[in-house]
């Protein structure tokens, strides 16, 4: 005997609804590890980008904790280590998490991960210490609220993914984790070795650094006033003395300049535009105590090889001059101009220490680490 229409109804809709469910687990499972994932190779591609960001975190942390701040200090020097393994800790779980490997426990180190972010942002966006949380490395800039709105929409469906954990199946796809773990130890190290793989900074090869230094078009401004408790907002500030001055708004902040600090002197001079003009190899040492200085000769060769060409060799540095004027003798750099830059522009420009930088009238030629020294016929062809 047939059964009931009523309760094959019944048995209808409840299985609509445990597909429909099972969807929606399976679309947040894959929509959280592609995240994760794209986010831990952006900055696992310039892992000193994201060592530069922790630095600031811990500087603003021993700030506001001054108790702390010892502990915030002593974890500096380890900022480059705790890049790496955050950046592969992220996609390792976005893999685990898309190949569905130990589902339940990456769901909740996610989840811990996620609410760890959303702390961190919050705190940022909430008391204005840092403005781009670093989230997406160089390539994205999310502002403070931005990220931690982010963060809050992650959290809400690794809820679902947990919630709905069962649907899932348990593959053996811990092959695909050990792989993914090889590929990004391998990715961190030829980024901090080498240079990253995509530079995506304004000082990037084929960027033109005059035209990086003023707005893309014309900056727009909205100025807040306030009288007798109301609010008005104008476009051009007003001439009525009867309004009190609040605030002034950006109103198109991607046409901000893209370099507001880049200028290189000594104690006479100001080199700035002069590195613009003509053919300049720059030889960059962001700080002589942590310099490597293994491939030194293989430098100084092609410095010295660079005589009589229109390419001109010239030293940065942002390392005292007394130390630095030691490291030049002992390293035989004498002969060579040298002049200073605040040291976030040369790490900015360069992420090694040391390395080359190739300009021509202003134009980023090519960049090199300490350890992939050019040729003089490679600087020559390029310039």
């Amino acid at each position: 005997e047939a059964p009931p229409t009523g309760g094959r109804s019944y048995l209808s809709a409840g299985a609509t609804y445990l597909c429909r469910m099972k969807f929606l687990a399976h679309l947040c499972r894959v929509v959280v590890g592609a995240v994760f994932v794209f986010s831990g190779l952006i900055k696992l591609n310039d892992p000193v980008g994201t060592q530069i960001k922790l630095e600031e975190y811990f500087e603003v942390f021993a700030q506001d904790w001054p108790a702390s701040a010892p502990f915030w200090e002593a974890l500096v020097p380890y900022a480059l280590l705790f890049s790496v393994l955050l950046c592969s800790l992220e996609v390792l779980a976005g893999v685990a998490l898309l190949v569905q490997w130990n589902l339940r426990r990456t769901s909740w180190f996610l989840l811990a991960l996620c609410t760890f972010f959303a702390f961190l942002t919050f705190y940022a966006a909430f008391f204005n210490k840092v403005t781009d949380c670093g989230c997406f490395g160089e390539m994205i800039k999310l502002k403070p609220w931005q990220s931690f709105y982010k963060d809050i929409a992650l959290l809400a469906l690794l809820l679902v993914v947990l919630w709905r954990r069962k649907d899932f199946a348990q593959p053996r796809t811990g092959w695909a984790v050990g792989l993914a773990a090889l590929a990004c130890a391998g990715l961190g190290v030829y980024a901090i070795r080498h240079l990253p793989p995509y530079d995506g900074l304004a000082y990037a090869v084929g960027q033109h650094i005059p035209t990086n230094q003023k707005p893309s078009e014309p900056l727009r401004f909205e100025y807040v006033m306030e009288r007798g408790g109301e609010t008005y907002r104008f476009e051009q500030y007003p001439t009525d003395t009867t309004l009190k001055f609040r605030e002034m708004i950006l109103l198109n902040e991607n046409a901000k300049p893209r370099i507001t600090d880049y200028r290189l002197w000594d104690d006479s001079t100001d080199f700035t535009q002069e590195s613009f003009r003509g053919k300049k190899l720059f030889f960059i040492v962001q700080d002589i105590h942590k310099a490597h200085t293994g491939t030194m000769d293989d430098v100084k060769n092609l410095l010295t090889s660079l005589r009589g060409t229109d390419v001109q060799p010239v030293v940065l540095t942002s390392s005292p001059r007394a130390e630095f004027e030691a490291f030049r003798r002992q390293h035989g750099l004498t002969a060579l101009p040298f002049y200073f830059a605040d040291f976030k522009v040369l790490k900015t420009i360069l992420r090694t220490n040391p390395g080359l930088w190739l300009l021509r009238d202003g134009t980023v030629r090519g960049k090199w680490s300490y350890l992939d020294v050019p040729t003089k016929e490679e600087i020559l062809e390029k310039s």
